[in-house]
């Protein structure tokens, strides 16, 4: 796929939607392309988490537990909380029945992008927390 077309992919992940145009091209050019095969395991849950998946083709089964959760097509990503703490993957992911292509960016490439752009960080950390008080208001205990 075409630079144009993975940064595109990235600006809409909420993770990355406070990074500037400059921001999402470089990591657009810090990651590749990967192909799996039907049923491939991609990460597993419990296991560490090296990189983020945004899927560009085909589809993924996300499952916890053992039971299946969700599936993702084009569009959807996996991996961006891992990406940042380093922490075992929450979920297991597999290619679905067609396969899958995913553009993917390793942990150690997109800390090697905060380090260099301190701004990134700060991007990202407005998208956390966002998504910490979504997840208080929909839970109603949470205080700020």
């Amino acid at each position: 796929m075409s630079a144009a077309t993975i940064t595109e992919g990235l600006a809409r992940v909420d993770l990355f939607s406070g990074l500037s145009r400059r921001d999402l091209e470089r990591l657009a050019r810090s990651g590749r392309e990967v192909d799996h095969e039907p049923g491939m395991e991609i990460v597993t849950q419990g296991r560490d988490g090296v990189a983020f998946h945004l899927v560009l083709e085909g589809s993924a089964d996300v499952e916890i537990g053992g039971r299946l959760r969700r599936q993702l097509g084009a569009g959807g990503y996996f991996g961006e909380i891992s990406l940042i703490d380093g922490k075992p993957r929450t979920a297991t992911v597999r290619a679905g029945s067609d396969g899958l292509r995913t553009f993917t960016v390793t942990a150690w490439e997109f800390r090697s992008m905060l380090e260099e752009r301190p701004q990134v960080a700060q991007a990202l950390l407005v998208t956390l927390c966002t998504r910490i008080r979504d997840a208080q208001a929909t839970d109603s205990s949470g205080a700020d």
